[in-house]
């Protein structure tokens, strides 16, 4: 699986918010084959070469394009809370069985 996480300036939120989706995808057992995370104009237009993308729920509309070419693109409110991506994956993907 290959996995952007993107945020406004791409440094600490997003680093916050990979840190959760790696905890989170560990504990539901889903390998990661890549992970990246990034500024939103980067994220933009490199989106569609991942699997999944992870951002804050007040940038989800900006990777429309991506979800239109079958990208997942899930939004988080609190980046630090593992258990609200595991959440996402669970009810939002067909990752989990």
């Amino acid at each position: 699986m290959k996995i952007l996480v993107s945020c406004a300036n791409g440094s600490g939120t997003s680093l916050m918010m990979m840190r959760s989706v790696q905890k989170a995808f560990k504990r539901l057992n889903i390998p990661i084959t890549q992970i990246e995370h990034t500024n939103l104009a980067e994220g933009k237009s490199t989106a569609k070469q991942y699997d999944m993308v992870f951002t804050t729920t007040n940038f989800f509309d900006m990777f429309k394009d991506a979800q239109s070419k079958g990208v997942q693109v899930i939004g988080v409110k609190n980046v630090m809370s593992d258990k609200e991506v595991e959440q996402h994956v669970r009810e939002d993907t067909d990752l989990v069985k």
